[in-house]
């Protein structure tokens, strides 16, 4: 990474472009490029973030963004590779440790969600509903029709007058 950072340097006072300008034109602090020619990959949370400015600032100074991001991989590849799978344990119990030592707070507390009734309630209700009308039409289907004669008989149905 000092070697790209130097890279970088060389190539920006080659082309005569102060830190303050390169860092206006870029939109970024001149800390932030001071981090990068120093070679202090530590300044930075992200490493994705760092790729994405190494890159500009590649483009920035005129330089093939694709070789030098190409060195920047490989920069990556030889430290991640040097991490022991010991070290990688140790992180993780570090980090599971720091979890279990946030402070628990009533307000902060995660309540289980209550279960809803009314969607049940609304089917119980729409069963009932449906098999009473399916109950009303099966009676009446089983009835024979009424007859216009039974009707005259016990007055219902009128004669009609010729």
């Amino acid at each position: 990474m000092k070697e790209l950072g130097e890279y970088f340097k060389t190539t920006r006072i080659k082309n005569g472009v102060s830190l303050e300008e390169a860092a206006e034109d870029l939109d970024v602090s001149t800390s932030l490029l001071e981090n990068i020619e120093s070679g202090n990959e530590r300044a930075f949370e992200d490493v994705y973030k760092l790729k994405e400015y190494i890159r500009s600032y590649a483009k920035y100074l005129g330089l093939k963004p694709e070789e030098v991001q190409e060195e920047f991989n490989e920069f990556l590849f030889e430290k991640t590779s040097k991490i022991s799978l010991d070290d990688i344990k140790e992180a993780k119990m570090r980090q599971e440790a720091k979890e279990e030592k946030k402070i628990k707070s009533p307000y902060t507390k995660v309540y289980k969600e209550k279960f809803n009734f009314f969607p049940l309630i609304i089917a119980f209700v729409v069963i009932i509903f449906v098999s009473l009308i399916i109950y009303i039409v099966v009676i009446n289907m089983d009835k024979e029709p009424v007859r216009e004669n039974e009707l005259k008989s016990i007055g219902i149905v009128k004669e009609e007058i010729l």
